[in-house]
């Protein structure tokens, strides 16, 4: 990498920027600065979204964004801007709606070319150096040679985006009924994976809209079918390569069906979410496996996760030294040092390790030796075959686990995304309530009083909310995952400790998200304030996608706070908000189950 350069995201807090920092591509934040400079100059504009943890970011900042060819090819045609998507994920959801109707597809790092005044034209994802140099000088031809053409397209991609976001009128939307909630179910049950878990084919990513809905049923309706979706789904991805067996958490998801090659990047709000799933399967089964994972899940928050002074961290990378996966993975032999013999051959035979490996190296797609470490089976069962004790197998194997995640720190560390993002913190938090309170754990509710109070005093501004802090600063206004996210945890709190400081602080979050976000003309919330920068359009988060759409979590806490205070202004804008995005929910309802569970309990659905 070269080192004589320095850009403007040096000036940045964001992790991801300053990665960027020191690229000979003359990059810009986002800002009037750059667009003006685009106008000033008669230059598109080329945008580069990703984030700090995310792998193929890293894979074309090498390939491309460090050559000084690439840079000077760039600063020769366009304004280039970077965004960080965790920071600013309004621009990042506008975008990537530009993105998906251009090609077809989305994903990180983003690219796209936009017009001066932030109109996309062309975009796509990760491309390789030579296809990229390409498309710069082909796009700035077309910007210069063919304009009228590209201000056709700027218009008819930014036109389609608009009209994504947009909900039928009342004609259109079905009914609230026991049929919707009736549907999800059954479109679950045709994608259940009975051999394996979870839900369709490879890739597999942690069900997190599917898993609360399965539980909220079977409470409802004691159908066993449902519980045993959603814990043969939890075993399974606890036992699988997803799990991290020596550190704890969860990778981000599993690249094949058996959940054992993880895509390795660590999120803060898949764990918060999973370990919420595991403390209901838990209530629900009285399995003790699950009540360990949930324990493990917190055990790594709390030692890598956070903050000396409450607040959550918001990621871990998945490469290290520049690979994938390097820092989780074990030869065979590598275990057997740091073991010895005796239960260095054990711990293998349990973990499933092999002399020849079982992960792929990336490029060539050859068993390089390399094991992800995972079971096929608990221990109970493991200790059974191999005749032991199980207490006696627990017990070695726990000391073996010790001892490999001490070895495994001397490895060199993949890179962790230190800022606190308001949204995700919220989860978090009512994760650590909810296990403090199914399981009886004090100091769980007392890690999440500890991150809210925290936040409230470094994110929270006159009922208002900043996005992100980091490093002393607290930046970007909060979006609406921010507001109800966060409600959610506080919500959580309130009811746990009996506090109305908490119940009030959500009770203010909501009456601004109903003045800032409400869209009073169709109902339901748009994802940016009122008072936010206007891009080409205004989001409006229907679909679940890695978490729960925010206008179902905002309606969730809409019903809660009606319960709790008996204003039914609140649950008359849950209700409005389901009714509105109940279309989307009927035409695609395992990409809406958070909406469908929120319909569930704000309209009370009857059988």
């Amino acid at each position: 990498m070269t080192t004589q350069h320095t850009n403007r995201l040096a000036d940045e807090k964001s992790p991801y920027l300053l990665q960027h920092a020191r690229n000979p591509v003359d990059w810009y934040p986002w800002g009037r600065e750059a667009f003006d400079k685009a106008k000033r100059d008669d230059k598109p504009v080329f945008l580069s979204v990703g984030y700090s943890t995310c792998h193929w970011c890293h894979v074309m900042e090498r390939e491309s964004f460090e050559s000084e060819e690439t840079g000077r090819l760039l600063n020769e045609h366009f304004v280039s801007i970077k965004v960080d998507r965790e920071e600013r994920p309004d621009i990042d959801q506008v975008y990537m709606a530009a993105v998906q109707q251009l090609a077809g597809r989305g994903g990180w790092p983003m690219s796209a070319f936009l017009l001066p005044d932030g109109r996309p034209f062309f975009g796509g994802t990760y491309f390789t150096p030579n296809r990229f140099a390409h498309l710069i000088a082909q796009g700035a031809s077309a910007y210069h040679d063919k304009r009228a053409d590209v201000e056709r397209a700027a218009a008819e991609v930014s036109a389609a985006v608009q009209r994504s976001y947009a909900v039928p009128t009342d004609a259109g939307r079905p009914a609230l009924d026991a049929a919707l909630v009736g549907r999800a179910l059954d479109a679950l049950r045709q994608q259940f994976d009975e051999a394996h878990g979870g839900f369709g084919s490879a890739p597999k990513f942690p069900p997190h809209g599917a898993l609360p809905l399965l539980f909220y049923e079977y409470r409802r309706t004691d159908d066993e079918q449902l519980l045993n979706m959603a814990t043969r789904t939890l075993e399974a991805m606890a036992l699988g390569g997803i799990h991290d067996h020596l550190g704890g958490g969860f990778h981000r998801y599993a690249t094949d069906a058996e959940w054992l090659v993880p895509h390795f990047e660590k999120m803060l709000y898949d764990n918060a979410l999973l370990a919420a799933a595991y403390v209901d399967a838990y209530v629900l089964s009285e399995d003790t496996f699950f009540r360990e994972t949930v324990d493990d899940i917190f055990a790594w928050v709390a030692r890598e996760m956070t903050h000396p002074e409450g607040g959550f961290y918001s990621a871990v990378d998945a490469d290290s030294e520049g690979v994938e996966g390097k820092y989780y993975v074990w030869r065979r032999q590598e275990i057997i040092d740091v073991l010895g013999h005796e239960e260095g051959e054990l711990f293998c035979r349990v973990y499933n390790v092999e002399e020849e490996g079982n992960y792929d190296d990336e490029v060539s797609r050859r068993k390089t030796g390399a094991n992800i470490l995972h079971l096929r089976r608990d221990l109970s069962a493991a200790a059974e075959e191999a005749g032991l004790d199980v207490v006696e197998l627990n017990d070695r194997i726990c000391l073996a686990r010790q001892k490999l995640l001490e070895a495994r720190d001397d490895r060199v560390r993949p890179h962790l995304d230190d800022k606190v993002i308001t949204s995700w913190n919220g989860l978090m938090i009512a994760s650590l309530v909810h296990a403090g309170r199914e399981l009886d754990v004090t100091r769980y509710t007392e890690t999440a009083e500890r991150a809210a109070e925290f936040v409230f005093a470094r994110l929270g501004q006159n009922g208002r909310l900043l996005r992100r802090w980091r490093d002393g600063e607290a930046k970007h206004d909060g979006c609406l995952d921010d507001y109800a996210n966060l409600a959610y945890g506080l919500l959580e709190l309130s009811e746990k400790t009996g506090s109305d400081e908490w119940l009030e602080w959500a009770r203010e979050l909501m009456d601004t998200a109903l003045a800032d976000f409400w869209d009073e003309k169709e109902g339901g919330f748009h994802y940016t304030s009122r008072n936010a920068e206007p891009l080409f359009a205004r989001p409006k988060e229907t679909f679940d996608h890695p978490m729960p759409s925010s206008n179902a979590i905002a309606a969730q806490v809409l019903v809660r706070l009606a319960r709790l205070t008996g204003q039914q202004r609140y649950s008359d804008a849950a209700e409005r908000t389901v009714r509105a995005l109940s279309p989307w929910m009927a035409r695609a309802p395992q990409a809406t189950e958070s909406l469908i569970l929120a319909a569930a309990t704000s309209i009370e659905v009857q059988p």
